[in-house]
């Protein structure tokens, strides 16, 4: 697998950028929450090493997909949790890929279901560009520019690994 690919090199340069963000911004008292599954993975790592005082948010998307219709109403439902008060607060949600933006709406129709946050900042290990709605990452790990036909794939959690996919002729790997 590449470099650019490796997960805990592109760990270590998110949880850089999200530090200095964090400390630019100075929002009071932020808390976090992981994307199940892959933004889960990364925040479970990410949250212990920044120092965030409440516990670590979990949020599972899957009632708010509006991908259905394309990929089956077949749902591996996780329950959210969220141990503490959304109202007011500033959330720093994380993603593993951010692609068309469609997961990101999904988190934020839930969040909001769980109250009126202050702020919410996004942060992904990937950035791939492709978006399909106005949303944007606060900080990445990195970001590239691969064509449509091609994915990146997160698996673990242990270990984390990336992956290149190409869809339509099943191959992974290592991009070309």
């Amino acid at each position: 697998m590449s470099a650019a690919l490796d997960a805990d090199a592109l760990l270590e340069q998110l949880a850089t950028g999200l530090g200095q963000w964090l400390a630019a911004c100075r929002r009071p008292d932020p808390v976090m929450v992981g994307i199940h599954t892959g933004g889960a993975w990364i925040a479970e790592r990410l949250h212990p090493r920044l120092g965030f005082r409440e516990p670590l948010g979990r949020l599972d998307i899957n009632f708010y997909r509006d991908d259905f219709t394309r990929i089956g109403l077949h749902p591996q439902v996780r329950p959210t949790r969220l141990p503490f008060e959304i109202d007011g607060r500033h959330i720093v949600l994380v993603d593993d890929i951010l692609h068309t933006g469609r997961t990101v709406r999904a988190a934020l129709n839930e969040l909001f279901d769980y109250g009126r946050p202050a702020s919410v900042a996004l942060a992904v290990l990937i950035d791939r560009g492709g978006r399909e709605l106005p949303i944007a990452a606060a900080v990445a790990g990195t970001t590239l520019a691969l064509p449509p036909e091609h994915h990146v794939k997160l698996t673990g959690p242990e270990p984390l690994a990336l992956a290149y996919v190409e869809r339509g002729g099943g191959r992974e790997g290592e991009r070309p």
